[in-house]
């Protein structure tokens, strides 16, 4: 009876350390995010101003040389741009987007879907390139963030299974 009482304890410190972990996780997770996009949109750049590619076309190479989530970003959106106009088809992805971006982020990504496609080349390398800015406010933003609350939900994980360790013992 009290192996499967140590047991049990265990088993509830480890949930709740791993819930910890897993929370903080996303701190991580939203900052790797917001360089990647970054990186991502500085590719689109280059080669929308270089290259005479389609939108579409542009999307999918991005999409196989950035990393998940964000590659799925631009493959769903490529392929939505078959069907739809770019900027509803950038807007809608961004919307159903399954990342670690705040929605702040998204609103910012969305603004770019405005421009895309509907104006000059010119047009949306301004717009790219303001939207860069403000990713890169974001990640600052996110940084901070990280530094603040990654430490925090781990170590609340942990002392709240310590906690209920020593509360039922």
């Amino acid at each position: 009876m009290q192996a499967i009482k140590y047991i049990l304890l265990c088993l509830i410190f480890l949930a709740s350390s791993g819930i910890g972990i897993l929370y903080s996780k996303k701190y991580t997770n939203r900052e790797k995010e917001l360089k990647e996009m970054k990186n991502a949109l500085s590719l689109f750049k280059t080669k929308l101003r270089y290259t005479y590619e389609t939108v579409p076309e542009i999307f999918t190479q991005i999409a196989e040389k950035v990393k998940e989530p964000i590659a799925s970003i631009f493959y769903t959106a490529a392929n939505n741009m078959q069907e739809t106009l770019a900027s509803d088809a950038w807007i809608e992805t961004i919307e159903k987007s399954e990342n670690n971006l705040k929605e702040e982020d998204k609103t910012i990504l969305k603004d770019l879907g405005k421009l895309l496609g509907q104006t000059d080349v010119e047009g949306q390398l301004s717009s790219i390139e303001l939207v860069t800015n403000f990713l890169d406010k974001q990640i600052e933003e996110a940084i901070v963030e990280k530094q603040k609350s990654e430490k925090l939900y781990r170590t609340l994980g942990i002392t709240t299974g310590l906690g209920f360790v020593i509360l039922f013992l």
